[in-house]
């Protein structure tokens, strides 16, 4: 569900700010000192499977951490870049980190837009983008390498030209999403466009087999989350090339080789 030819206005904006800035840099991390503890934040699209939720976060904590690697995913259902925050969530993920910092590297990943996009929360797209700045603020200030996440794709199919293509429902929040991460120096990954690369190649038939429950195109179910929580694993890796040499993150080769092939993968 889309924010209106209001929040089209302000996304065309971003993107005029965008072609003024740099791409973030790949990270400089050379080692690692202290293994990484990746904190997840986030919507029902980050979240542990449930019976009406579901993301990638279990499936990249538990399917591409290896060598001491760990993590703890603080997403949840219904989420928003306001109601976690004053629901305490966000507390919880800065309390985590610096629990862990003294003895892990912390990375706190921060993916949002899903329900911040629905006119019922009342959250336009610049309060999104300020929140999002927000976070990542707060998560270096207490000690973490905050790295920015565009939202998961939902696999809606438009197929009026006789080819099925996703639904850009998330667009907006996306640029929005690298418009911050750009402004604040953050690291991000760019899911929503990975995972419509990927979806757009494997057709509705293919991707449905991921969805929670039949007719839940935006919740994962386990080996969905494997394979999207893959995906995000593969794109850590691009912008922090040492977590995977040093061998704390790895992707299943053929999960890798297909993803890159567009073919489709059941874990």
């Amino acid at each position: 569900m889309g924010m209106g030819l209001k929040a089209t206005g302000v996304a065309l904006a971003l993107l005029g700010i965008l072609s003024y800035v740099q791409a973030y840099p790949s990270s400089g991390f050379k080692h690692l000192p202290k293994s990484p503890f990746f904190v997840l934040a986030g919507d029902s699209t980050t979240a542990t499977q449930s019976s009406n939720g579901g993301g990638w976060g279990d499936g990249f904590l538990n399917t591409t951490l290896f060598k001491g690697a760990s993590g703890r995913n603080f997403g949840h259902n219904g989420a928003t870049t306001v109601s976690f925050r004053d629901g305490g969530d966000w507390d919880d993920v800065l309390t985590t980190v610096r629990q862990v910092r003294d003895d892990y590297h912390p990375f706190v990943t921060i993916q949002f837009g899903h329900n911040d996009q629905k006119p019922a929360e009342n959250i336009s797209l610049s309060q999104y983008a300020s929140n999002l700045e927000k976070f990542v603020t707060e998560a270096t200030d207490a000690g973490a390498t905050p790295i920015l996440v565009t939202p998961l794709s939902r696999r809606n199919y438009d197929n009026s030209t006789g080819t099925p293509r996703i639904v850009m429902s998330l667009a907006n929040e996306t640029m929005a999403t690298v418009t911050v991460a750009h402004r604040s120096h953050a690291a991000y990954i760019d899911l929503n466009e990975a995972s419509t690369r990927y979806l757009n190649a494997i057709g509705p038939k293919n991707a449905f087999t991921y969805n929670l429950n039949p007719a839940d195109n935006t919740h994962l179910n386990v080996p969905g989350s494997a394979l999207f929580g893959g995906i995000v694993a593969e794109l850590i890796s691009q912008k922090f090339d040492a977590l995977e040499k040093l061998g704390y993150l790895h992707v299943n080769g053929k999960l890798k080789e297909d993803i890159d092939h567009g073919i489709y993968y059941w874990p």
